[in-house]
């Protein structure tokens, strides 16, 4: 291959890795996290929700499109996971009209995100799904806790301010949440002074939620964390969250007809 006038290679395929493993093996030993590291426990807790009015009559309304899409086909996991997406949408207070705008919704949501953080002492993350639900908790808790109390992180910081909200939130002192998405988050980075971490909203891929927990699960952290996962009572919600703690991959694991008894 030809870059501005310079040659390299590519490599393009793989030969023999059944071959290549076997000697391997011969020097090489595979050690799980847990195995090797003295890490205090994990513990997990829910807080359950009930949807408003307003929002369990447009919950239902979807749900019924919804199955008008879905009955009579052959459902791809895809198309049931899109119906899904909308609905939970919806449990988290907001929705897309026809005409592509996003409308809010009045939920209790938020306001048991509040309740957690009153009751919560020390430094908290806070995962969420969609970008919706990072402008609404940054919003929400700016008001209540002052300019300098949260920092982001997710698809639109900007690169450039990332390492400085992660130095913000584990070393000032005024900054005691970090709200972001696994998709950006999830990654690499540490939050150890962290020991309580809030899921206000799930999604589909097991990965992204495991490596979102160990953010704060690592090497440096000393005290037990817990992790908190809000649910709207009856509604898709309850069926993310289930299949996510019992380490079920949705995206790739449930097959589009499973899926659709969820809804």
């Amino acid at each position: 291959m030809h870059v501005r006038g310079r040659s390299i290679q590519v490599v393009s395929k793989f030969q023999n890795l059944s071959e290549l493993s076997d000697v391997v093996k011969t020097f090489s030993d595979r050690v799980l996290k847990e195995d090797c590291l003295d890490l205090p426990p994990k513990n997990f807790t829910k807080r359950h929700i009930i949807l408003t009015h307003d929002q369990r009559k447009i919950y239902e309304q979807m749900k019924k499109a919804a199955m008008a899409v879905l009955n009579g086909k052959v459902t791809t996991t895809m198309t049931v996971l899109t119906q899904l997406m909308r609905l939970h949408q919806i449990t988290c207070g907001h929705f897309t009209a026809d005409d592509g705008t996003t409308q809010l919704i009045p939920n209790n949501r938020i306001t048991e995100l509040m309740n957690i953080l009153e009751e919560t002492e020390g430094k908290v993350i806070i995962w969420a799904n969609y970008q919706r639900d990072v402008n609404q908790i940054i919003k929400n808790v700016t008001e209540k806790y002052g300019e300098g109390s949260i920092v982001d992180y997710y698809g639109l910081t900007p690169q450039e301010d990332r390492q400085d909200n992660i130095r913000k939130f584990q070393n000032g002192p005024e900054c005691r949440f970090l709200i972001g998405t696994p998709q950006t988050g999830g990654y690499g980075i540490t939050l150890t002074k962290a020991n309580t971490v809030v899921y206000y909203s799930n999604g589909y891929d097991l990965e992204k939620r495991l490596q979102s927990e160990d953010r704060a699960h690592r090497i440096g952290q000393k005290k037990n964390v817990t992790y908190i996962d809000l649910i709207a009572e009856d509604t898709v919600d309850e069926k993310i969250v289930e299949a996510l703690r019992k380490k079920i991959n949705i995206a790739s694991e449930v097959l589009g007809e499973e899926l659709k008894d969820w809804i």
